[in-house]
């Protein structure tokens, strides 16, 4: 479903700009040391979307830091506005590409990848695009320090089952592989979109992928 435009939204994101990086090319190498030099670590989420899984794991984990990347504008602001509102000093966001994420981040700078519910591309002739492909895996090893992981929900089926067998090829090891996360009872931080699947009762995949050295 394509995100409706939104009213006032540079003066929105202007609002915001405490937590917005303009130029993420320009921090490529120093996230940690322009940003929160004390950070035990720096996680990033892909497709944030309205931020719920964001703002919450940033408020859970104040040692570590948190770039969220997205595509679309009119998601990110809602995303930052929820940062603002909660007083976080750990999570920034981007208006970006995660097929650029090489010229975002250097070579073994980011310890965790965060995928939640990206967009399945249902027919073969889009698998390039999945975020689980091989092909974008492989990207993420080139900024993923070794032993780094990669954290993947979905409630696509289809798309959960190909993931499964790209992990391997792309030189990630799988854990916590489950296809019903939440069976016995809520688990985690779950976005906006996941909650509501879980209230209909509608079971939710997730693994992990770490990247071997």
């Amino acid at each position: 479903m394509r995100m409706r435009k939104k009213k006032n939204l540079i003066p929105r994101m202007e609002r915001c700009a405490a937590c917005h990086v303009r130029d993420g090319f320009a921090l490529r190498g120093r996230w940690r040391q322009e940003l929160m030099p004390e950070a035990a670590a720096l996680y990033l989420e892909l497709g944030c979307g309205k931020g719920r899984f964001t703002a919450e794991t940033a408020r859970q984990n104040p040692d570590i830091l948190f770039i969220a990347i997205e595509k679309v504008p009119d998601a990110l602001v809602v995303a930052m506005e929820r940062a603002v509102a909660m007083e976080l000093k750990n999570v920034f966001f981007v208006v970006g590409d995660a097929a650029l994420l090489p010229d975002y981040f250097a070579q073994d700078e980011v310890e965790r990848i965060y995928i939640n519910f990206c967009d399945p591309w249902p027919p073969k002739r889009q698998a390039k695009r999945r975020l689980t492909h091989r092909g974008f895996l492989e990207t993420y090893r080139k900024v993923l320090r070794p032993g780094g992981q990669v954290h993947f929900k979905t409630d696509n089926q289809p798309l959960f089952e190909f993931s499964l067998l790209e992990f391997p090829e792309a030189g990630y090891d799988l854990s916590e592989v489950t296809r019903d996360l939440h069976g016995g009872g809520p688990q985690g931080v779950m976005t906006d979109y996941e909650a509501k699947f879980y209230a209909a009762g509608a079971p939710i995949n997730r693994c992990v992928g770490t990247r071997r050295i």
